[in-house]
């Protein structure tokens, strides 16, 4: 048998669980939510990197939607309700592969069927508009992860690609948290500041998740994750689950972006200018400076080293499928998977690890933050903290 062979027949069992596909996102951007013009039930490669047959294809089992929205959107709170009622869309018109998931048990419900499991996580604190009533309500319409930041800061927690201003977790950010463990929602550490990971770790009484970050040791990237943090992972019980995105993963894939956009700045743009006069500067640059090209060898790298610090328990993966603009060979679209566990296979990793990286930690991490829930909610009243009460200046 070949390690591809061993690879799908592996996912046949213990498919993918999966923490972060922004299709939701490119939907709303593409068509304005027009399910028929972008209808995940046919190939849908020429505009999305995820589609119904390639989920299939790839091995997955359960998929966390992203429901995500720009932090400078006006009304971030509506966005993610449009955001959310994407997703729900995709599940009415599509209940015979796609099903709604809100527990563990639900997960394993949808194994035992044949469907994949759909939950939803929101990427963004400011997605709660500073308040647990809202927070509550999120979690009430079904989601069940909370990214604390994007990529700017909240007024609560620092980001790991803006400036420090919290220096980690404000009071009200350590509210934030706790009323997540009495809720069941996983806190997801993903883009935040290494600070406001080990804030997020000393605040949690129950296990964290990262939903798509790789190891920052490999590949020096402030999205990417301490080994110092990593290694809170065991006592914690977390997950971390390595991404896909080139320039997190691959070091020379760092560089190259990081001197790109210098030169879009010497240029007089913005580094995420998109316009006419700014992609020519850009493409300029790219024709001089060909893009590093990652491979499924490159993200193996990273499970191999957070493997050794975290240990098999506490890994995962969160591909970023269509919350990326590249993605490496190998890797091109969510049927990859099947490739990355035959590089690892290739590697000495067994299948009984390999469960646990696509299958059963994620599912043993919600299991146990809803454990956790449930002791709290029997003794603990849901707060109605404000950002005002808690975050106030002193006098």
């Amino acid at each position: 048998m070949t390690s591809q062979e061993a690879a799908r027949e592996l996912l046949a069992e213990f498919p993918v669980v999966d923490g972060h596909n922004d299709l939701p996102w490119a939907l709303r951007e593409q068509v304005r939510y027009d399910l028929d013009a972008r209808d995940i039930a046919a190939d849908q490669s020429a505009h999305l990197h995820t589609d119904i047959p390639r989920l299939r294809a790839g091995g997955v089992g359960a998929q966390y939607w992203s429901v995500y929205v720009r932090t400078d959107a006006p009304d971030p709170v509506a966005a993610t309700l449009e955001q959310i009622d994407c997703v729900r869309q995709l599940l009415t018109r599509h209940p015979e592969d796609l099903r709604p998931a809100l527990t563990a048990a639900d997960m394993e419900a949808a194994r035992g069927e044949g469907r994949i499991a759909s939950l939803m996580g929101a990427e963004g604190g400011h997605s709660i508009a500073n308040s647990l009533g809202t927070l509550r309500g999120l979690y009430g319409l079904g989601v069940r992860y909370l990214t604390l930041t994007h990529n700017d800061n909240v007024d609560w927690a620092d980001s790991a690609t803006d400036e420090p201003k919290a220096g980690g977790l404000t009071a009200f950010g350590r509210e934030v948290v706790r009323e997540m463990n009495r809720l069941g929602m996983l806190v997801d550490l993903s883009h935040v500041a290494a600070t406001t990971m080990r804030d997020a770790l000393d605040a949690s009484s129950a296990p964290v998740i990262f939903s798509h970050s790789s190891s920052r040791a490999v590949c020096d990237h402030p999205r990417n994750i301490p080994d110092d943090v990593l290694e809170r992972l065991p006592a914690n019980g977390g997950i971390a689950m390595v991404t896909f995105v080139p320039k997190f993963v691959l070091q020379a894939a760092v560089d190259w972006t990081a001197a790109a956009d210098e030169n879009m700045r010497a240029h007089g743009f913005h580094h995420l200018d998109t316009t006419a006069e700014a992609m020519k500067v850009h493409r300029a640059f790219e024709e001089r400076h060909p893009r590093p090209v990652a491979t499924v060898s490159t993200v193996a790298d990273h499970l191999d080293h957070m493997r050794e610090v975290a240990g098999i328990d506490h890994l995962g993966i969160g591909g970023d499928y269509d919350g990326t603009a590249f993605t490496p060979d190998g890797l091109a679209d969510v049927s990859g998977y099947p490739n990355l566990l035959a590089e690892l296979l290739d590697r000495g990793w067994s299948k009984a690890d390999l469960a646990k990286v696509t299958w059963k930690n994620a599912v043993r991490v919600l299991d146990a933050a809803e454990d956790v829930a449930r002791g709290l909610q029997a003794t603990r009243s849901p707060s109605n903290a404000t950002i005002e009460s808690l975050d106030a200046p002193a006098g």
